[in-house]
């Protein structure tokens, strides 16, 4: 069984992740899934009410980044995002979209050698 983990922090990304947790999720026999939501946006508007309406699970790890300058941000996210790393193992890390969240986890994948896939949708 492959553990992959999905990664989403900010507006743009919660629509992207659900349809890639639905489309593993039919395959339980096949994925285990793990979603971690970094907090880089953590009000009832730009994320809790994605989770409803897009009736995605609620996030198996948060990390409650919250704000602060781009740099404060990435690295918060890169800190917290490695112990999760190390701790859950997983085989895949699937990041969406273009945000603080989306690079942070990317570089953490890059330095710890964990695969990473990278979904972007639509444009801007």
């Amino acid at each position: 069984m492959l553990h992959v983990m999905h990664v989403a922090g900010a507006r743009p990304n919660f629509p992207k992740i659900a349809p890639i947790m639905r489309a593993l999720a039919r395959r339980p026999e096949a994925f285990r899934q793990t979603l971690v939501h970094t907090g880089q946006h953590y009000d009832q508007q730009m994320s809790e009410v994605f989770f409803r309406d897009l009736d995605l699970p609620q996030p198996d790890v948060y990390l409650g980044v919250g704000s602060g300058t781009h740099a404060q941000q990435t690295a918060r996210v890169m800190l917290a995002f490695e112990d999760v790393v190390l701790r859950e193992s997983p085989d895949l890390v699937i990041v969406v979209g273009d945000v603080n969240s989306t690079l942070a986890c990317a570089l953490v994948c890059a330095k710890l050698g964990v695969r990473l896939a990278h979904v972007e949708a639509g444009l801007r």
